[in-house]
């Protein structure tokens, strides 16, 4: 790296040119391991080189809802489904900055379907929608990978602690983290908002950001994974439905991405929609596979669905942001070195968007260390 300037991941030279308070050894603490941490973590690696950089993730994973899992020969993205390619930088990013092997691109199109099960065309695809042969965990897996980060997993934090001019974490075994001269705040935001509540920081900016992110509308989403000994042919990706009055938001086949589903066989990613999702949220899982699957093969007129071979499910309680933070509680606290990001920061419940904040926000903090 040159030690004046380093280049962007954009072409331009918009990473820190690093000064004095670089010059000496510094901390940073990262919260949460999605992939708006991962991206600013990349980021703040190649523009902090003296930055000794600790990610605490409360999980044995990274990438947050961008969540992966594996079934034998079978892979499949059980969260986010994939990146579409809505932001140049993040285009750039992930085909060009980053080793690009294995990036797959589902090419069929998305319709949609009605309160009835009635499906149609309806709907333009995205230009491309990306995910990897090993899945989308795979974007902050390369992103950390490319850095000296330390990633804590099975660290949840419970409590943060404002000392001075620098931040301790405590998390719910006890141990204490940092200091760290800044913190990046990654969980969803009512999680974050929790943490906030509960910080050793007297601080109306604080306060304000803490009720900001309390007020950000979270949709909830059960979903179940039916795996199938058959191929299933139809001519689109996915089904959605825009009105959002079925029982089910989205319906995806795993097949079409590439290196996901064996020749013979299909995968469908089933999303409830939130109101279902709210009400079903802690039944037996069991049932609502069983009526997930009933409620799919009503939809895709294929009766062999209502008796898949194998099954998944996940509950995400705070799965998808209707709307983001209040711009100005999250600068508030910028000036005590407490930058929280993710989608709920960037106003769009899109990984691409997650993906931008994060190299926006990793930016942000490099130039304030300055």
């Amino acid at each position: 790296m040159d030690g004046n300037a380093a280049e962007g991941l954009d072409g331009n030279t918009t990473r820190l040119v690093p000064g004095a308070r670089t010059a000496a050894m510094t901390s940073i603490g990262v919260v949460g391991a999605g992939a708006a941490a991962a991206a600013a973590t990349y980021v703040l690696d190649g523009a902090v080189p003296s930055a000794e950089v600790t990610v605490l993730e409360k999980s044995r994973g990274v990438c947050g809802r961008a969540a992966t899992r594996r079934r034998g020969d079978v892979t499949y993205d059980y969260g986010a489904n994939y990146v579409k390619s809505d932001d140049d930088r993040v285009v750039e990013l992930l085909t060009e900055t980053l080793d690009s092997d294995g990036l797959v691109d589902a090419s069929e199109p998305i319709y949609v379907f009605d309160s009835a099960g009635a499906v149609s065309e309806g709907r333009d695809a995205d230009d491309h929608k990306w995910s990897y042969r090993a899945g989308l965990t795979q974007i902050a897996k390369r992103l950390l990978g490319e850095t000296d980060a330390t990633v804590e997993h099975s660290t949840r934090a419970e409590t943060l602690v404002r000392d001075g001019e620098q931040w301790r974490v405590v998390d719910t075994d006890g141990e204490e983290w940092g200091p760290f001269d800044a913190l990046l705040l990654n969980p969803p935001a009512p999680q974050s908002a929790d943490l906030l509540r509960d910080a050793e920081w007297e601080s109306d900016a604080r306060r304000d950001l803490a009720d900001a992110a309390e007020a950000v509308p979270y949709r909830t989403i059960w979903t179940a994974v039916l795996g199938y000994e058959f191929e299933l042919d139809r001519p689109y990706y996915a089904l959605v439905n825009p009105d959002r009055d079925h029982q089910i938001g989205w319906i995806a086949r795993e097949e079409c991405k590439a290196g996901h589903v064996p020749d013979g066989e299909s995968v469908l990613v089933v999303q409830a929609n939130p109101e279902w999702s709210v009400e079903r949220y802690d039944d037996d899982p069991a049932e609502n596979v069983a009526e997930l699957a009933d409620l799919s093969a009503d939809v895709l007129g294929d009766e062999r669905l209502a008796d898949p071979e194998w099954t998944d499910h996940q509950g995400w309680r705070y799965a998808l942001p209707d709307e983001g933070v209040r711009r100005g509680a999250v600068d508030g606290v910028a000036d005590a070195d407490l930058y929280p990001l993710g989608d709920w920061v960037a106003g769009e419940a899109r990984l691409h968007a997650a993906l931008r904040n994060g190299l926006d926000t990793g930016e942000r903090v490099a130039y304030s260390l300055e």
